[in-house]
């Protein structure tokens, strides 16, 4: 069997069939995040509290990641992620009419296991269905397509909570996952290439304890969890602290997120420069300027804040479509599983954002921003010794 040509029509579907995807999946779980002094205020919760609406989504989707992968090398990929968008918009409308606080954290907990399987699968079809030469620019057309979800998660809920509170704007979002679902059913192709796998769980054992003994891989799945951790958590603080004193700024906060855009373009400038430079020194690069973000938003202008802002979500996003090509470039090349690599880099991923994103917001809460600094700079620098580990010991 041949891959699906670059230029050619169902190249362009794949890539934009699974760019809208990825959209859909990222709006669907992060468009809590500069609601959370509203979910405080209407659920009658603590501003740490309030991040549960973020993390029992993350910790389920990261739990769930740990079978769909896997799941995905024995029954296939494409049925997989049309159930995952179909079934996170259904219960992200549900979520709009949660009548209580437990009862909206468990639709949202159930909303990330179906959410789980975007991200599962989709960078393993992209390597299975792309030619190697294509690689590059196909994971980071979908990781744009994150990019595009994230910024529509924090640049759309604020108006659409001014029309319509926390039931509009949730019900809204639901829907628009249900049209990016709608989008990927019709643009990407059942796989040409997927080789189903038989369901041999000793083997499947087997692949997992060698995933997690290759030095490179869980390196590289560090990577995830701390640069994760870092954006998610000060983000998450960041909400809180331009509703307080001196900027007072209410529900114009959400507007700081304007910034977001700026990392839209990340993944293809990340790209271009491991083409020239390796993905090892591009992803160093990366982390380097997720340091600068961090301390950026240190300043006491807002201005210098939202430039911060914008470099730690570039920084963020090209450092993401880096490492993740990477861990599934590593998994084909000592013969593991690719969903199953990917599974477990989400893991990690999605562990640092549920365990970090909480810290921070209740480092704010006791000990104010230089705090959320100082463990956002900690996980940066971390990041940099991880990437430094992983290409020392990945020779391929």
């Amino acid at each position: 069997m041949s891959h699906h040509p670059a230029a050619d029509r169902a190249s362009r579907r794949i890539r934009y069939g699974l760019m809208s995807g990825g959209l859909a999946n990222f709006l669907a779980l992060y468009y809590v995040q500069p609601l959370l002094p509203a979910v405080a205020g209407r659920f009658g919760v603590s501003a740490s509290e309030s991040t549960a609406v973020l993390s029992v989504a993350t910790i389920t989707m990261a739990v769930a990641l740990l079978v769909v992968g896997p799941l995905s090398d024995i029954a296939g990929r494409v049925m997989i992620m049309r159930l995952s968008l179909v079934g996170s918009g259904v219960l992200g409308v549900a979520a709009a009419f949660a009548p209580t606080w437990h009862s909206l954290l468990a639709v949202r907990g159930l909303q990330g296991v179906a959410l789980a399987g975007l991200p599962a699968v989709a960078l393993a079809y992209l390597r299975e269905e792309t030619p190697a030469r294509a690689h590059v620019r196909a994971n980071a057309t979908y990781i744009m397509g994150t990019a595009l979800g994230g910024a529509a998660g924090r640049l759309l809920p604020g108006p659409l909570h001014e029309l319509g509170g926390w039931t509009g704007a949730t019900a809204t979002v639901g829907g628009i996952t249900l049209l990016s679902a709608a989008g990927l059913w019709v643009l990407v192709p059942p796989s040409r290439r997927f080789a189903k796998a038989p369901p041999r769980w000793g083997s499947l054992l087997g692949n997992t304890a060698r995933t997690v003994r290759d030095p490179t891989l869980m390196a590289l799945c560090l990577v995830g969890a701390t640069t994760m951790g870092a954006f998610v958590g000060l983000c998450n603080a960041l909400a809180f602290r331009l509703e307080a004193a001196p900027f007072l700024l209410g529900g114009a906060a959400a507007l700081a997120f304007l910034a977001y855009p700026v990392g839209i373009p990340a993944p293809l400038a990340a790209g271009r420069l491991a083409t020239l430079r390796g993905r090892g020194p591009a992803a160093l690069v990366g982390v380097a300027l997720l340091l600068a973000g961090v301390l950026l938003t240190l300043a006491a202008a807002l201005p210098a804040i939202v430039a911060g802002l914008g470099l730690l979500t570039f920084a963020f996003l090209g450092t993401h479509s880096l490492v993740s090509g990477w861990v599934s470039d590593r998994a084909q090349r000592i013969g593991v599983g690719a969903g199953q690599a990917a599974g477990l880099y989400l893991l990690a991923y999605y562990a640092g954002s549920s365990v970090f994103g909480a810290l921070a917001a209740y480092q704010w809460q006791t000990a104010g921003w230089p705090a959320v600094i100082a463990a956002g700079a900690a996980l940066a620098l971390a990041a940099g010794l991880l990437v430094i580990l992983a290409r020392r010991f990945d020779t391929g």
